[in-house]
């Protein structure tokens, strides 16, 4: 797929906001349900329009092999960030198929599996400005980023101290391009996602990341779901320990995992330790 081509999907899907698009992915004639999923289907490279149609990225390829695992059909729905959450509590999915950086708030209102990624707090920033070197070169400046995601928690956060605007967009793609229309000086997101951006908008660069920002990016489930949870993570468990979640980074973000990288780490318990809903309850996988 050409860069320009691939550019239109991602921004034609931006303007077209919370235009559902529907993947279903895993084996058919189970004779159980299909679960329902939602992410972000602007979100690349985890997630944005296939020219077959539904959406690709990572994150489909990652649930696909999940659902595998389950021997269950998984519909991935695509729709704005920002109503994620509240339609998994409403049960309109099982659980969100979106890359969900797990921060103490959420992990008190839902059930997170552990982590399959780490992701931190990046800038963008449009090519030929001057690097941003420490927070005081954000001072007075206007952010955008994506609604309803820590990026938009910690610029309100900051705000006050460092004198920020807030320019949030319901898309990850017209949050960049505010950037280099120079409505914003910089876009603040998951350093994946910025690194991807980058390489496909020659007039983006990935700049500065927030030191000590590193989470655990996992999959939620409501609260009242702690066997789905662990069933789950039991799942992206054996997907580490057989090098397929390592293999799909490698695909879509272009670089090896690391020994110590999420995606090879499997972590004791159920959930990202030593957050609320976790449970220490000792577990090994049973991997076929």
């Amino acid at each position: 797929m050409s860069r320009s081509l691939l550019a239109a999907l991602i921004l034609g899907a931006g303007l077209a906001g919370t235009a559902a698009a529907q993947t279903t992915v895993g084996p058919a004639n189970t004779g159980q349900p299909p679960l329902r999923c939602g992410l972000d289907g602007t979100f690349a490279p985890h997630s944005f329009p296939s020219l077959q149609g539904g959406v690709q990225g990572f994150q489909v390829d990652l649930f696909a092999e999940i659902a595998k695992k389950l021997n269950r059909q998984i519909v991935i729905d695509s729709a704005s960030f920002s109503g994620l959450i509240p339609a998994l509590n409403a049960g309109r999915y099982d659980f969100l198929c979106a890359p969900t950086t797990v921060t103490p708030e959420r992990a008190a209102n839902l059930l997170f599996t552990e982590g399959y990624l780490w992701t931190e707090l990046q800038f963008g920033i449009r090519r030929g400005t001057a690097p941003i070197r420490s927070e005081e070169d954000l001072r007075g400046k206007t952010i955008s980023v994506n609604k309803g995601t820590p990026y938009e928690a910690w610029v309100r956060n900051n705000a006050e101290r460092l004198n920020l605007t807030l320019l949030a967009f319901d898309t990850q793609p017209d949050a960049v391009q505010a950037v280099i229309q120079g409505r914003a000086f910089a876009n603040l997101s998951g350093n994946t996602v910025i690194k991807y951006s980058a390489t496909r908008t020659p007039q983006y660069v990935a700049d500065w990341a927030l030191p000590g920002t590193r989470l655990h990016w996992g999959t939620p489930f409501r609260q009242d779901s702690a066997a789905a949870r662990n069933q789950v993570e039991a799942v992206i468990e054996c997907l580490k320990k057989d090098g397929t979640i390592a293999r799909l980074s490698q695909k879509w973000f272009g670089a090896e995992p690391k020994p110590d990288d999420a995606e090879r780490v499997v972590f004791p318990g159920f959930g990202p330790p030593g957050l609320p809903g976790y449970d220490a309850t000792p577990n090994t996988a049973a991997c076929s």
